[in-house]
């Protein structure tokens, strides 16, 4: 892979990505796979103004010792200083960037419910410094190549071979071409036409069916508004949060979900893959599920807090998508949740109130934003789903048909 195409590449992150501003402060997160892309995005965040950057390495097989080793009561404990950290980013507010590159597979075999109960002990802590930046930073989540994963997608290669392959598609689907800048503004317009037009129909439910046997209908929140594409923080900074994106999406009112849905694709959790799975809701809440492997991780997902069972997103991604053309699945849901329409679990997005910025977080939480721990998208896109929105004035209008835009 030429250096110039992957230096394009961290030049996208850094100035359409976060959108770094002259003086900002950047924590990037990043496995220690990827010492050579990461120097070169620290460079592109100076070069885009950047104060300081900082880079918070990570380590899969360091978090399986740590759960093997340490007890529960350790997990679980948030020390004095990074308490002090956390409050130094409410202060502070650091642009991040988390830079995806690890194995699906690489947390196989760790003790599931001795890391959850220490996640559960953990986030009360954290929760209180993360509500008081919501929507007050920019952010972004890309991805590199990892070797392990390149070869989870593409066996029949050799280990360089399917690092360079993989970072194709990557490349491909972020839109890193002759002016990556300018394909993200026309792709970031063309999103936003969309959600306008959803937004404008006044939809109190979506009704979901599939051959598969997805048969399901949520409801929407009165006030709520569809949302993609780039977003601006409330410092009334433009960034663009996911790279690649393909998707309009809303947070369905908490409570008013009834049916059945089945994942199309598998879903990578903490390092597993979650396959073959379906879950049904009713009155909101995720009341039985199944699936071929890995049930019990599924479980653990949807029982980790209140808010886990029920949905904090409805995202709708044409069928016909960059993503799903390419023919590959990722293993990751950066990739994988824009490749067709998907839900999600768990935490639900306040600024997907209209004038969201008037409200404080418990009023929105109180007008139907879901709150948990966790957010975790599964998809449900089929090549022949059909979506059909309820309107509060009377009207049915479809607005997928056969997994596309009708």
């Amino acid at each position: 892979m030429k250096k110039t195409r992957i230096r394009s590449y961290a030049r996208l992150i850094a100035r359409c990505g976060v959108n770094i501003h002259k003086g900002q402060d950047v924590v990037i997160r990043a496995e220690l796979d990827q010492p050579e892309f990461i120097t070169m995005l620290v460079d592109e965040c100076y070069k885009a103004g950047a104060r300081s950057v900082r880079v918070e390495w990570e380590h899969q097989p360091l978090a399986k010792l740590h759960v093997r080793h340490m007890s529960v009561k350790t997990l679980g404990t948030v020390d004095k200083w990074q308490e002090a950290k956390l409050q130094h980013y409410v202060d502070t507010l650091p642009c991040r960037i988390i830079i995806e590159s690890e194995d699906p597979d690489g947390l196989k075999g760790i003790n599931q419910k001795k890391m959850v109960q220490g996640n559960r002990m953990i986030f009360p802590v954290i929760k209180k410094y993360r509500d008081q930046m919501s929507n007050k930073y920019q952010w972004c989540i890309a991805a590199v190549p990892g070797e392990k994963w390149a070869q989870k997608l593409f066996p029949e290669l050799s280990k360089h071979q399917a690092v360079e392959k993989l970072w194709e598609a990557i490349l491909a689907t972020s839109r890193v071409d002759d002016d990556p800048v300018k394909a993200w503004e026309e792709h970031n317009a063309d999103i936003q036409k969309h959600c306008d037009y959803l937004t404008s129909l006044g939809i109190d439910s979506l009704h979901y069916k599939s051959s598969n046997g997805t048969d399901f209908t949520v409801g929407l929140i009165e006030n709520s508004r569809f949302c993609g594409g780039g977003e601006t923080s409330l410092k009334g900074i433009f960034f663009n949060p996911n790279i690649p994106t393909e998707e309009c999406f809303t947070s369905p009112m908490r409570g008013r979900a009834d049916g059945i849905v089945y994942a199309t694709k598998p879903l990578s959790r903490q390092g597993q893959l979650i396959e073959n799975f379906w879950i049904r809701f009713k009155d909101g809440k995720a009341v039985e599920w199944d699936a071929q492997k890995n049930k019990d991780l599924l479980t653990e997902t949807l029982t980790m807090d209140e808010g886990a069972a029920y949905l904090g997103e409805c995202a709708l991604v044409p069928w016909d998508s960059p993503i799903n053309n390419s023919g590959i699945l990722f293993y990751n849901t950066l990739f994988d949740e824009n490749a067709c329409c998907h839900l999600a679990i768990g935490h639900g997005f306040p600024d997907t109130i209209k004038d969201f910025e008037k409200y404080t977080l418990e009023q929105t939480h109180e007008m139907g934003i879901n709150d948990s721990m966790i957010h975790v998208d599964f998809m449900i896109g089929s090549p022949d789903l059909e979506i059909t929105a309820h309107c509060r004035d009377g009207r049915q209008v479809t607005i997928f048909r056969n997994g596309n835009w009708a």
